[in-house]
C-alpha cells in the first residue's frame, strides 16, 4: 500500500477509534441493523465495539462452531470478534487483526469490559499477520479488504493461515459497474471503502488464483446509502491530541466535539458522496465465500 494511502487510512480510522461513536448513537445503530445485525446481537457486546463501519454481518453466515479458531481481518473495535467469541465458546478462540493502534486499544478495552478469555487482538496489517500456517478454521472480515491496495497478497495470506478445509466468510464492498471518475480518484473515497473496491469478477479471480475452491461473491442487495444515517452523530471526532501534527486532513475544530464541514468525519464524507452519487449504481455489499482445499 502506498504510504499516502496507508497514512490516510490509519489516520482516519484512528480518529474514529478515538471518537465517542457507539451503538448508543441512533445513526450508528441504524447502520449496523441495515447491514444485518440484530438488536439482540448489538446488545450482547460493548456499545463501543460498533462505530457504524460495517457493510455486512459475517458472523451470521460463517457457521462458526464451538472450539473453532476464527480470525477477523481489520477487526476495528471488536464487533465481529466479540460475536464470534460467543459462537466458538471458551474452547475456541476469536482473534482480531488491525493495523491501527487506537482500534486495537479500543477493542482490548472492550474485551476486558466483558471479561473475555477467548479473544485476542494483534496490531498488524492484514496481508502480514503474526499467525502460523494452517492454524485457523475460519477467516472473516467486514468492509476492510477493499482498503488493501494489494488484495492478492491478502488472499494469499488468508490461504496461508487457514487449515486445509478452512473457510472464508467475508463481508465487503465490490464493484458491479465502473465508478464515476470523481470517486475513483478521490483519496477520501478510498478511505471510505468505495474507491478501493474491485469488480466482483476480479474478486473471484484473485481468490481462485490464491488457491481457493468453491469461490462465491454474492451481492446482498443491501442499500449502501445507509451510511448516510450515521452522519452528524454527536461526539464524532477525535480530540486533536489523538490525531497528531501530521493529520491535517482530519483537523478538528472546537464545535461541541463534532467536526466542522471542512474537517468531515468518515461518515460525513460518505454521506457527501451519497448526495452526489447513488453508490448502489456501481458498488455492492457482498458476501464472499471460499474453501481452502
Amino acid at each position: 500500500m502506498s504510504q499516502e494511502i496507508t497514512d490516510a487510512v490509519r489516520g482516519k480510522y484512528a480518529a474514529v477509534a478515538a471518537s465517542s461513536l457507539t451503538s448508543e448513537h441512533a445513526g450508528v445503530h441504524a447502520v449496523a441493523e441495515a447491514f444485518g445485525y440484530s438488536a439482540e446481537e448489538l446488545a450482547s457486546i460493548p456499545a463501543e465495539a460498533n462505530m457504524g463501519l460495517s457493510c455486512g454481518n459475517p458472523t451470521a453466515t460463517a457457521h462458526l462452531k464451538p472450539g473453532e479458531v476464527v480470525v477477523d481481518l481489520g477487526s476495528g473495535g471488536g464487533l465481529d470478534v466479540f460475536l464470534a467469541a460467543q459462537k466458538v465458546g471458551p474452547e475456541g478462540k476469536a482473534i482480531g487483526i488491525d493495523m491501527t493502534p487506537e482500534m486495537v486499544e479500543r477493542a482490548t478495552r472492550g474485551a476486558a469490559k466483558q471479561g473475555l478469555s477467548n479473544v485476542e487482538f494483534h496490531l498488524a496489517t492484514i496481508d502480514k499477520t503474526p499467525l502460523a500456517d494452517d492454524s485457523v478454521d475460519c477467516v472473516i472480515s467486514n468492509c476492510v479488504i477493499n482498503l488493501a491496495e494489494d488484495k492478492a497478497a491478502v488472499f494469499r495470506e488468508i490461504f496461508r493461515i487457514l487449515k486445509p478445509g478452512g473457510r472464508v466468510a467475508v463481508s465487503d464492498i465490490a464493484l458491479k459497474a465502473p465508478m464515476p471518475e470523481e470517486i475513483a480518484e478521490n483519496l477520501m473515497a478510498y478511505v471510505g471503502c468505495i474507491a478501493g473496491a474491485i469488480p466482483i469478477e476480479e474478486y473471484v479471480a484473485n481468490l481462485t488464483e490464491a488457491g481457493f475452491s468453491g469461490v462465491q461473491v454474492v451481492d446482498t442487495k443491501k442499500d449502501l446509502n445507509a451510511y448516510a444515517k450515521a452522519e452528524n452523530q454527536a461526539g464524532c471526532c477525535a480530540p486533536p491530541s489523538a490525531l497528531g501534527e501530521s493529520s491535517s486532513p482530519l483537523e478538528v475544530v472546537d464545535a461541541g466535539d463534532c467536526c466542522s464541514p471542512s474537517a468531515a468525519t468518515l461518515h460525513e464524507e460518505l454521506a457527501e458522496l451519497i448526495r452526489k452519487h447513488n453508490i448502489n449504481d456501481f458498488a455492492a455489499s457482498v458476501q464472499v465465500y471460499a474453501i481452502k482445499p
